[in-house]
């Protein structure tokens, strides 16, 4: 079990790190961690460079959890699998993606906040989870404007959502520390919200 768990681990850090939201503000001439915010995660690429920037990169950000936490699923290990242990191997891709994003080996480790990569793996692992927390960060975003106030409330509901669906002992865990790492990588986005400055989102049009 420890060379699979040690596979799913590395390659789930690699897909995480690739630094989508890096490579598309470059690929405009754009360095991402020295405008808005200075983090690579789709919300920051889009307040800079437009929807159509912002959507790509979280439309990959998603896709790369989805795959770190899917691939392990779909490997036979040793001629032996259990739902269990498939399971096991997919939260590992997962945590790691997740480091993997929000401390990039290819940009210094900095990245993003870890949303959008989440969603992915969860959507794979959980996907009534994932969908419900969905739900709530479009609620509270249409009611709100904050995309960081989304982001955490949804994070927040998902050790709920876990029990809600019976998706078992691990999972809470993993649905727990998912919430607490998205909860830790938006402390910033905390103090601002209780001091009345942070920003609400506002639309931009894609420059050309």
């Amino acid at each position: 079990m420890l060379v699979p768990l040690a596979i799913s681990a590395i390659a789930g850090y690699l897909l995480g790190a690739l630094p989508f939201g890096y490579i598309v503000a470059r690929a405009r001439g754009v360095d991402i961690f020295a405008v808005g915010s200075r983090s690579s995660g789709s919300t920051n690429v889009r307040r800079v460079l437009g929807n159509g920037a912002g959507n790509t990169v979280l439309a990959l950000d998603v896709l790369k959890g989805s795959v770190a936490a899917g691939w392990p699923l779909l490997v036979v290990w040793g001629g032996v699998q259990t739902f269990n242990t498939s399971r096991a191997l997919g939260y590992a891709g997962l945590a790691f993606a997740l480091l993997g994003h929000s401390f990039s080996c290819f940009t210094g480790f900095k990245g993003g906040k870890g949303v959008a990569t989440a969603a992915g793996g969860l959507l794979v692992l959980m996907p009534w989870v994932a969908f419900s927390s969905a739900g709530i960060w479009v609620i509270v975003f249409s009611a709100s404007r904050f995309v960081s106030l989304a982001s955490i409330l949804a994070a927040l509901s998902l050790p709920g959502l876990a029990i809600l669906y019976k998706q078992g002992t691990i999972a809470l865990w993993v649905c727990s520390a998912v919430a607490l790492f998205v909860v830790i990588r938006h402390r910033a986005n905390v103090v601002r919200l209780a001091s009345g400055t942070e920003r609400r989102f506002e639309r931009k049009k894609a420059k050309r």
